[in-house]
C-alpha cells in the first residue's frame, strides 16, 4: 500500500459527491462531458483490476467507491439529458 496512491485516491473521492450534487442541483446538464466521464470510469477500472492482479489491499474499496461515484453521476447526465430531449417540441 502507498500512502501517496490513499491520498491521490482519497482527493479524487472528495470530488465526486460535488460533481454528484452539482448534476442534481443544477437547471441542466450542459457542459457535463459523458466522454470526460467515461474516460475516468475506464482510469478506475484499470486500477481495480491492477488492484486485483497485483497488489490487492484495503485501497481498492476506494477504487470501487469513486468508480461507482462517477457512474452515479453519469447516470444522472444521461437521465437528464434524455429527460430534456423529450421536452423539446416536435421540429426543432
Amino acid at each position: 500500500m502507498s500512502f501517496f496512491e490513499a491520498l491521490m485516491i482519497f482527493c479524487f473521492g472528495v470530488s465526486w459527491p460535488v460533481s454528484i450534487w452539482r448534476s442534481l442541483r443544477a437547471p441542466s446538464v450542459e457542459g457535463k462531458s459523458c466522454l470526460f466521464l467515461g474516460i475516468i470510469i475506464l482510469g478506475y477500472l484499470a486500477g481495480i483490476f491492477h488492484k486485483c492482479l497485483y497488489s490487492l489491499d484495503w485501497i481498492l474499496g476506494l477504487y470501487v467507491l469513486n468508480l461507482l461515484m462517477v457512474a452515479a453521476d453519469l447516470t444522472i447526465v444521461l437521465v437528464r439529458r434524455r429527460r430534456a430531449g423529450a421536452r423539446e417540441p416536435a421540429g426543432v
